[in-house]
């Protein structure tokens, strides 16, 4: 399990339990005691007040006006809540988006400059449309948690990115692309790559692609991706909000 998912799992259980036990938590979260205190000393340090109680048991407590000194939240998290966002938006169904909206600009503020700079640049990849009422959705799939973090290294750095995917045929094949865009048309997103050996645009539903990884070494150029006439920027969406 990723550190930083342990450590949120920690955090949530002892805010759930009130008091818990080293021994808990590290059957809890499949992981060592002696991993379980460094994570406590770390979420220590991070600002989180946690209390110890003295003896064999290890108990400890999470003060329930504790909270983090620093921002915890990925670039590619703070990108996921704004693109669910986005598509509930274009979507026609958030009842709350100016509340939203609101809540996600103090996240936003909350990241380090360098931070906001790369979730600028990774939202400038974004594109939002509306499906089909023709599409078939029967086979929609749940889309791989590794997509986004892949993504983030490969729009930023500029890199390929190679994955499988499995068409509508239910082909497997291994592709490497430029990633040129992303494409939400709610509730299917899309990947929309520039294919070197095809030399011209393909769209990967999200849904199909697995394995994702940025290709070191590579470089590509941004390209002009051609939309249908009713794809904005998300740039775009926010103003027409």
């Amino acid at each position: 399990m990723d550190i930083r998912i342990r450590q949120d799992a920690i955090v949530r259980m002892l805010r759930r339990n009130g008091t818990s036990t080293i021994k808990t938590l590290a059957e809890e979260v499949g992981t060592s005691r002696r991993t379980v205190l460094r994570d406590i000393i770390a979420l220590r340090n991070q600002g989180y007040v946690i209390h110890s109680d003295v003896g064999r048991g290890g108990g400890l407590q999470l003060d329930p006006q504790s909270v983090q000194t620093n921002a915890r939240l990925s670039v590619p998290e703070v990108f996921a809540l704004l693109i669910s966002v986005a598509a509930m938006r274009a979507a026609g169904n958030l009842p709350f988006s100016e509340l939203a909206d609101a809540g996600l600009a103090k996240i936003e503020k909350s990241l380090p400059g360098d931070k906001v700079k790369d979730l600028r640049a990774f939202l400038d990849c974004l594109h939002i449309g509306k499906l089909s009422p023709l599409q078939n959705l029967s086979d929609m799939g749940k889309m791989d948690r590794d997509l986004l973090p892949a993504f983030e290294k490969a729009f930023l750095q500029r890199e390929l990115i190679r994955f499988d995917y499995r068409d509508a045929k239910g082909q497997l094949t291994r592709r490497e692309v430029e990633p040129q865009a992303m494409l939400i048309l709610p509730p299917l997103w899309y990947l929309v790559g520039w294919d070197p050996g095809r030399e011209d645009f393909r769209h990967f539903r999200m849904d199909r692609i697995g394995k994702p990884e940025a290709v070191a070494g590579t470089r590509f150029r941004r390209r002009h991706v051609p939309f249908e006439d009713d794809v904005c920027p998300y740039s775009e969406l926010q103003k027409r909000s």
